[in-house]
């Protein structure tokens, strides 16, 4: 039997698993991973103002014509940018100051997005503090889709035609995403601090407005109706096909996670998208989602950087490390949704 100093020593089995985090944040400190990367973000709201100025001047020069309407394609995806741009101000990723980056999220989340920056950067919070653990995230709360079986034979009358067959229906479904969006954060106003409520409120009302004033100015009421529904669809499906592919067909723990320790937490729940530099940018950066849930602080250049580091740190512990194509990202996603789905099929 051991001397009684030794089993004092030995670590438990949740320090032990804290500790697996500690040589891998000490590395990317020392190589300077989590230092801001300011020029590469002035470059980006710079490139991303200019884009939204020029695809608004086309829409004011072509408004007469029913080709508008394409204009609502890069327009979608540049909001997108808009949003990524709002997540990493969420995530202190952009400036030392919270408050610059908390002004940073209000101009591109409530006023140039008309999304409100306090409601989601308290949702996604939660989120990285507990992902995909149910009861904990609000990710996989139960809304129009479900993400358990649990929840899925809960379900009655429409929910649940939806919940079966909801792997099908998810990309359609997402087309509504971005109203969606809008609709939450006016109902979350009411939940806002007084002072808090009040910038909000104003400048979700100068969004609307002015995102109005210049549709009306450009095009006739029955064009600009089609155009920002397009517009809107579009960005909803450009979000949620960002967003899809990180967790979902993951480890949803629903108690025992909260022994794993950081590393385990968000590295058994988080899928990498393999790709090159255009899907870095077309998913702002969210396809390197294990290293972003471990580091979420870090600037979204150095996600790259620093994802042969955290995959080998991985390997030596023996912890699974998830990655995918695109496509196969999002087949394994809906090949989860369709298996929560599959009890109600079966009736």
């Amino acid at each position: 039997m051991p001397p009684t100093s030794t089993l004092a020593e030995s670590p438990s089995p949740t320090r032990a698993r804290a500790s697996e985090f500690a040589p891998l944040l000490r590395l990317v400190k020392e190589r300077g991973l989590l230092d801001r990367r300011t020029g590469y973000y002035i470059r980006t709201l710079a490139a991303n103002s200019l884009a939204l100025v020029g695809i608004w001047a086309g829409v004011l020069e072509f408004g007469g014509s029913w080709w508008v309407l394409l204009l609502a394609v890069p327009l979608a995806v540049f909001s997108g940018r808009t949003a990524f741009i709002g997540h990493d101000a969420g995530h202190q990723q952009i400036a030392r100051s919270r408050a610059v980056n908390r002004a940073l999220g209000l101009i591109h989340g409530d006023l140039l997005l008309g999304m409100g920056y306090g409601w989601w950067n308290e949702k996604h919070n939660r989120h990285h503090a507990h992902p995909n653990h149910v009861g904990k995230d609000p990710d996989v709360e139960v809304g129009a889709l479900v993400w358990t079986r649990a929840q899925a034979v809960e379900r009655q009358g429409f929910a649940r035609f939806l919940t079966k067959h909801q792997a099908w229906l998810f990309f359609p479904m997402l087309l509504l995403e971005g109203f969606a969006l809008k609709v939450a954060t006016v109902q979350d106003l009411k939940r806002r601090p007084p002072r808090d409520r009040a910038v909000e409120a104003a400048l979700l009302a100068a969004h609307l407005a002015g995102y109005m004033a210049l549709l009306l100015a450009a095009m006739p009421v029955g064009t600009a109706v089609v155009f920002a529904v397009l517009h809107h669809a579009l960005f909803g499906l450009h979000l949620g096909c960002s967003f899809a592919p990180n967790h979902k067909g993951m480890e949803m723990p629903e108690g025992d996670g909260e022994r794993w320790g950081h590393l385990r937490r968000q590295v058994l729940t988080s899928r990498d998208v393999r790709g090159g530099r255009i899907t870095d940018w077309f998913l702002g950066g969210l396809n390197y989602q294990v290293e972003h849930h471990l580091f979420p602080s870090m600037p979204r250049p150095h996600l790259r950087l620093v994802q042969p580091l955290v995959r080998e740190h991985c390997r030596r512990l023996g912890v699974p490390y998830a990655e995918a194509g695109l496509v196969e990202s999002y087949t394994q996603a809906l090949r989860h949704m369709h298996a929560v789905g599959a009890p109600l099929r079966s009736r």
